[in-house]
């Protein structure tokens, strides 16, 4: 998806265990559209520009990455601290800017400019 001139870009910095952690999980985004070789290329010496559906893959793959027993089975090891850290600072980032907007989930339909549905 290419941004346009009204989408808003988030400046995020990412570094230390909270990267390293990510970069490990770069695999899980090879569907999005090169957000999986942005993510292996960043350094974390500068923050990253990510747009609200970059926020949104990253939030979910990270849930994903989390749930899973395999990849975490000690829910206080410095690892799974620093994704969950790294997630929080993604959502308040989101909740920053889209907090109020409704989703695809909470959304009422449009009712027909007849009254009928």
């Amino acid at each position: 998806m290419k941004p346009s001139s009204r989408d808003i870009r988030h400046r995020v910095l990412i570094t230390g265990d909270e990267l390293r952690e990510l970069h490990r999980h770069a695999y899980s985004l090879v569907e999005a559209f090169g957000l999986d070789r942005k993510i292996l290329a960043y350094s974390g010496t500068r923050p990253i520009t990510l747009y609200r559906w970059d926020l949104e893959c990253l939030m979910d793959t990270i849930d994903t990455e989390l749930d899973n027993p395999r990849k975490y089975p000690d829910r206080g090891a410095a690892e799974f601290l620093a994704l969950t850290r790294l997630r929080e600072r993604l959502r308040e980032e989101y909740d920053r800017r889209y907090g109020d907007e409704p989703t695809g989930e909470n959304q009422s339909r449009p009712r027909s400019s007849t009254g009928r549905d």
